[in-house]
């Protein structure tokens, strides 16, 4: 067997100082970090964007489901049905119930209603989630013999750079769509 120098493999030749290095130097490292945080935080504004937006969706669909939950109870159980919109220092609510305008008003706690009236529903939002609800109405009333309403209405729930319009028809139809657009899934109105 050849044992000359040249024959050896080429890892038994190098010296101490001719190794191959591993790892990373200290200003690799810093460079690895900062290109992480430039990206982070080009990224960051997006996801508070993403994150409104899922809160007023989650909001708005509370509020469909809730509007039809409130025809549902009229014809079930055979008696008028109220949705009511109420706002106060913590936020905006509303308080589907059985008696006339103004019986129920919302509490961060839940509905407080005069003697005899139902609170069937009640959601409250409260400020410091940033979506609220308005409408164009203080209330509606759910007639339980035809499944209409009275009056139509339009309803917005909103973030600071998000809403959703909803907008109830005659026969308690709900149609959703975006003020400017830009939700996907949401037409134009």
């Amino acid at each position: 067997m050849n044992t000359s120098p040249a024959s050896r493999p080429v890892t038994a030749r190098r010296t101490g100082a001719a190794r191959l290095q591993r790892g990373f130097t200290v200003v690799e490292g810093l460079i690895c970090v900062s290109v992480l945080l430039v990206a982070v935080s080009a990224a960051l504004p997006s996801f508070g964007t993403a994150r409104e937006q899922k809160r007023v969706e989650g909001a708005a669909a509370q509020l469909e489901t809730d509007l039809q939950l409130t025809r549902s109870l009229a014809v079930a159980q055979n008696r008028t049905m109220r949705f009511e919109f109420g706002r106060d220092e913590h936020g905006t609510c509303y308080v589907v119930h059985s008696g006339a305008a103004g019986d129920c008003t919302c509490a961060p706690q839940g509905a407080v209603c005069r003697a005899g009236v139902v609170a069937h529903r009640v959601q409250h939002l409260a400020a410091d989630t940033a979506v609220a609800v308005q409408a164009n109405v203080g209330s509606m009333v759910f007639d339980p013999l035809k499944g209409t309403v009275t009056p139509t209405a339009t309803i917005r729930v909103e973030g600071p750079r998000t809403s959703i319009r909803q907008i109830v028809n005659i026969m308690g139809r709900i149609r959703s769509c975006s003020p400017d657009g830009a939700l996907p899934g949401y037409k134009a109105c």
